[in-house]
């Protein structure tokens, strides 16, 4: 995409006071969607960028795992670089290419764009807090090093693990990881094709969907945590609030707020038809790969050995309860309408606050 400042005609200075930009701070244009999907310089302009910068973060964050023979090193950048990505797509480039201040910089950017960078930093910086709290926790209780899915992994794949996981665990979520960003970094880059014009409504249902997702993952693990710290949790699974509604609501509030970016882009005038692949990508990953599907074979393998009465109560759920998407009967549980609720309001207040300031 064109910066806004050579769209404008004119440059910044460092010394230059750069207000808020009604407009994108790149400039899209419309064209045939096949077109779009197909044009290489996609692939230069946004895949590439990210590529460059989830690699080497994978490299590094492999070097630190293999060196503290912790897996899970790969799961605290999960959420970090997606963060990194996206504030150096929006902002850094312009400081550091550019010369322009921090602020000025990020005043150039518009409003979607400044809710696409507030999403992924709520989002990583959640996600970053409940890895990181879960790994230390069990640190100093002294409950192993790594993830117990991961040492199960590592013990089943025996020796020349680690001269492997680069190749066959931290450069795949790399590359994962870049498609993923596409939504919350490609806008920033790419002068492509757009779907659609701008439609308020949809960005108010984007943010509602963003803040309900949101909502979803943070009960979820504030429920959760209450919950294993309680007697019930030798012999059952987590049934109450949020878990009422699926088996795994976090995953679930995950997929929600990903998906919210792209339909974000599309109500803003700004969604190229690559950044669709971004909540896509993040969907199948959650569901086929690191998710529910990965964290219940694990459950299930652990209970069955050492927790029966557990295992039996995981078994029962999975016959009464969807372990994504909730069933037809869940619009009589409270808690749907708690987390609509939360969704509902904060669309509401990003919609006083864009007047506001």
């Amino acid at each position: 995409m064109i910066d806004i400042d050579a769209y404008n005609g004119s440059s910044s200075t460092p010394g230059d006071v750069v207000h808020a930009s009604p407009t994108p701070s790149t400039v899209s244009y419309h064209m045939p969607l096949r077109r779009g999907l197909l044009d290489v310089g996609i692939f230069k302009d946004t895949i590439l960028p990210s590529l460059q910068l989830h690699v080497p973060l994978a490299v590094v964050a492999y070097g630190v795992g293999r060196a503290t023979d912790s897996v899970e090193a790969k799961d605290w950048l999960w959420p970090i670089a997606p963060m990194l990505n996206g504030w150096w797509s929006a902002v850094g480039r312009k400081v550091y290419r550019r010369g322009l201040t921090f602020r000025q910089a990020f005043g150039t950017l518009s409003r979607p764009e400044r809710l696409l960078l507030t999403g992924v930093t709520l989002w990583g910086g959640r996600l970053f807090y409940r890895i990181a709290s879960r790994s230390i926790r069990r640190r100093r209780r002294e409950q192993g090093r790594d993830d117990p899915r991961y040492a199960v992994q590592k013990r089943e794949e025996g020796e020349g693990f680690w001269d492997r996981a680069l190749f066959t665990l931290f450069l795949p979520e790399a590359l994962v990881q870049t498609v993923i960003s596409l939504p919350v970094t490609a806008p920033f880059h790419h002068q492509g094709a757009v779907l659609t014009g701008y439609h308020p409504a949809v960005q108010a249902l984007a943010v509602g969907l963003f803040c309900a997702g949101f909502a979803l993952e943070v009960l979820a693990d504030v429920q959760l945590e209450r919950f294993k710290a309680s007697a019930r949790d030798a012999t059952s699974v987590c049934k109450e609030g949020v878990w009422s509604l699926v088996r795994h609501p976090n995953y679930l509030g995950d997929a929600l707020v990903h998906l919210s970016f792209p339909l974000l882009l599309y109500g803003s005038d700004m969604l190229a038809p690559v950044e669709v692949l971004g909540g896509l990508a993040n969907y199948v990953f959650l569901r086929r790969v690191g998710g529910d599907r990965l964290t219940e074979r694990h459950q299930a393998r652990r209970y069955s050995e050492s927790q029966p009465e557990k295992f039996a109560d995981f078994q029962r759920r999975r016959e009464t309860h969807n372990a994504f998407w909730p069933a037809a009967d869940v619009w009589t549980n409270q808690w749907l309408w708690v987390v609509l609720g939360a969704g509902a309001a904060g669309a509401l207040v990003e919609h006083v606050l864009q007047y506001m300031f």
